[in-house]
């Protein structure tokens, strides 16, 4: 079964900056990512979706930059969900992720950014600063919206359940 890549390859006409597309996502959060339509599925949405599909493929070949987003987005949910190892209710596992999104995080091209093979480095001090800004705000949507995709009733559902025993990566963003 081959791993599932980004629907947003397709598109042709967005911007990328160190390799990585700057993708419409549907936020309140400001920041340079374009609002995407309301009805329709984002960025976020998507690595939602495809997480469990994809987290455990070792070799993902990229087919294009959106993709690089995703792998991104997979990194960071496997990420606070080992932070979320001792099973948090709703609120206290939403201050968690709050404030992981909001730490301090490696860009591509930094020296602890642990997949600079794959992405290049953005070319100038403003396209780095921009794609700061931009995975900062990607962070922020996903610990907005990655607790209530994953608990119900103010405990971990079966989405959560079935990897709280399994360790996927030892390297976080």
């Amino acid at each position: 079964m081959p791993a599932y890549h980004s629907a947003f390859n397709e598109v042709t006409d967005l911007r990328s900056v160190g390799s990585m597309a700057l993708l419409p996502i549907k936020t309140r959060i400001r920041g340079p990512a374009p609002i995407a339509d309301p009805n329709a599925e984002d960025i976020i949405d998507e690595s939602l979706n495809l997480f469990r599909a994809n987290v455990l493929f070792r070799n993902f070949e990229i087919k294009g930059d959106a993709d690089r987003v995703l792998i991104y987005l997979i990194l960071f949910i496997t990420d606070c969900l080992g932070k979320l190892t001792k099973n948090p209710s709703l609120r206290e596992a939403e201050k968690i992720l709050s404030t992981s999104a909001l730490s301090n995080f490696a860009i591509p091209g930094d020296a602890t950014f642990p997949l600079n093979a794959l992405y290049s480095a953005p070319s100038s001090k403003m396209d780095a600063e921009l794609l700061r800004q931009y995975l900062s705000q990607l962070r922020q949507e996903m610990a907005v919206r990655l607790p209530n995709h994953i608990y119900e009733n103010d405990k971990p559902g079966k989405w959560w359940m079935c990897f709280q025993k399994r360790k996927f990566m030892n390297k976080s963003l």
